[in-house]
């Protein structure tokens, strides 16, 4: 079998994977709060986690490995964007604003997510589907001495937890006093507490508890599904770097004070952050976008996708319009090697070494355009398609753009012969001219002529040629 090796935040090195049960692989990562598109940042772990879901499959088997990715369905920022829609007009109470909003936002994004390849996970549970386990989850605690209740509000005690609290991360409670900046309540007994447990108004989501009619903390969130889906230790839990404080650092003290006799995850794995055009993504730069909008431009989810899996993802990414391109150039290439055939049987054994080696996607990358380069059409289509390329669902961009470009280049190629004889290039620069208008990449070279669309390819502006 297959040795699986993969980079464990927790301890700071690469560990060989060995699950608890063979037969039960158990992965867990957070997901989405839904209350607007999926920006191209949250589209990272996503490709990410998926295409470690798509490894644990291929080695353990499809049927024993079990994928959960939650959605945040409670929260201020989902309770804003539904009272903004109230003020606008819609009709109905705040909380069905709200509940509508969430399956908005949830459709959204398991539209956009699958339009990038992703496999759905075996669960996807809502915060909302689960807030009886919380308030048991949080009884508990309390139980144990490891919380307490406070003006409403119930907290998590760090004190409680203060010899284990930071591993993850690496830091110190007292540097992490320092360091962050956390609310200043007067009902908290240290700063650091975090809350479980808060108040909500009548109009607002809320459920009743032995505290109030209230509503849960983030962090309980995750770690009462996770309990409940996959047990007190499972193998992996992953996201993306900027959840590792306070997201699962909390996550990590409420559940190993909850179920002591439990380890919670094994091996945490984090992805880097996202850049655009070697810049960090944000509205005011004019540079932050939604998955969504990209699609939208006509640069296919495979596109996305591929360019996404050129960097390794505990390197930052780097998303730039001249990786699109090449991207799109690459896929059209290999989509032409491979249409009309099956897939091998079997995978390159270079792309599996690569992907067990800490997923190393640029690796496995690498051998794709090795198999293409030596025709292994075959291979090149089953091994494309572990890492969730080249796949059927995924080819419809490509083969809408099937335009016959030969009686073009012979027209190129003609012109170009012409003006060499005559040193009048204004044809050939016309015809370039009229090619790129279209969206096509001309590439002349010293023997031969080719045209490769692009994204926004329009076949109609090749009339005027």
């Amino acid at each position: 079998m297959t040795t699986i090796k993969l980079h464990n935040t927790r301890t700071r090195a690469k560990e060989e994977f060995a699950p608890i049960d063979p037969d039960n692989v158990r992965m867990y990562v957070c997901g989405p709060t839904v209350y607007d598109r999926a920006h191209l940042g949250n589209a990272r772990p996503v490709v990410v986690f998926d295409v470690l879901y798509r490894l644990l499959r291929h080695v353990y088997g499809a049927h024993k490995v079990t994928y959960v990715r939650n959605f945040t369905d409670v929260d201020d920022k989902i309770n804003a964007a539904a009272l903004s829609r109230q003020k606008a007009g819609a009709k109905g109470s705040l909380e069905q604003l709200v509940q509508e909003r969430s399956d908005e936002t949830i459709g959204w994004y398991l539209n956009d997510m699958g339009a990038l390849g992703a496999l759905e996970p075996n669960e996807m549970p809502r915060a909302t589907e689960y807030i009886d386990q919380m308030i048991e989850m949080i009884q508990d605690l309390i139980s144990k001495g490891h919380a307490y209740a406070a003006e409403g509000h119930v907290l998590f005690a760090v004190d409680s937890w203060k010899k284990n609290y930071g591993k993850l991360s690496g830091r110190s409670v007292d540097d992490m006093i320092a360091g962050a900046r956390v609310e200043v309540a007067p009902y908290k007994k240290n700063p650091m507490d975090f809350v479980l447990w808060k108040p909500s108004t009548d109009e607002l989501p809320g459920w009743n508890s032995p505290w109030g009619r209230g509503r849960p903390g983030w962090h309980i969130e995750c770690s009462a599904m996770a309990y409940e889906l996959l047990g007190e230790s499972f193998d992996i839990h992953g996201g993306g770097n900027d959840l590792m404080f306070p997201h699962h650092e909390n996550e990590i003290a409420q559940s190993c004070c909850a179920h002591p006799e439990g380890e919670f995850a094994r091996i945490w794995l984090h992805n880097e952050m996202l850049q655009v055009e070697g810049k960090k993504m944000s509205k005011s730069l004019g540079n932050f976008f939604t998955v969504h909008d990209l699609l939208d431009q006509g640069i296919p989810g495979e596109v996305i996708r591929f360019v996404f899996l050129q960097t390794h993802y505990r390197k930052p990414m780097d998303w730039t319009e001249k990786k699109a391109r090449e991207a799109e150039s690459t896929l059209r290439k290999w989509r032409a090697l491979t249409a009309g055939i099956e897939p091998a049987s079997s995978v390159a054994p270079a792309v599996i070494d690569a992907l067990a080696d800490d997923l190393n996607t640029a690796g496995a990358i690498a051998e794709l355009h090795r198999l293409a380069a030596d025709g292994e059409a075959a291979k090149l289509l089953a091994s494309g398609q572990l890492l969730g390329l080249l796949t059927m669902d995924l080819g419809a961009w490509a083969k809408a753009d099937e335009t016959d470009f030969t009686s073009y280049k012979e027209k190129l190629v003609t012109a170009r012969t012409a003006a060499m004889a005559s040193k009048d290039f204004s044809e050939v620069d016309r015809l370039k001219a009229l090619f790129i208008a279209a969206g096509l990449e001309v590439r002349m070279s010293k023997d031969s002529v080719e045209l490769v669309p692009g994204p926004g390819f329009d076949a109609t502006k090749l009339e005027e040629v």
